[in-house]
């Protein structure tokens, strides 16, 4: 069955980072686009990062473009989150999921069809 685990979060001071991974198991990860999402306390979540199933394209919410990084790694079946400059605004629960599809979604739930357990990430200012 298709798996999706997370690893990476935890508390940091703004202006550090931290990086995400999401390990795939169950399905043939390059037929799959990817994105990372998160959602903050009494928010809907967002979508902030999408990648297509080569890693070539790309998408990032207006709020993290120019601090964080989407990349994959095929042979480690594992997308991955590099957040940079964190905010206090960046405290949320992140999540890794799955496009049914190969080419580059537009980063919303709909377009998304698995997900994984969520890690959080804590920003203290």
């Amino acid at each position: 069955q298709v798996q999706m685990v997370q690893s990476g979060g935890g508390s940091v001071q703004a202006g550090e980072s931290l990086t995400l991974s999401c390990t795939v198991s169950g399905l043939n990860f390059d037929h799959h686009a990817m994105g990372w999402f998160r959602q903050a306390d009494g928010k809907e979540r967002e979508g902030i990062a999408c990648i297509s199933w080569s890693g070539g394209s790309t998408n990032y919410a207006d709020s993290v473009k120019g601090r964080f990084r989407i990349y994959r790694d095929s042979a480690k079946r594992t997308v991955y989150l590099q957040m940079n400059n964190l905010k206090a605004e960046d405290t949320a629960m992140y999540y890794c999921a799955k496009s049914p599809g190969g080419g580059l979604p537009a980063c919303v739930e709909r377009m998304m069809d698995f997900w994984g357990e969520g890690s959080r990430v804590t920003v203290s200012s």
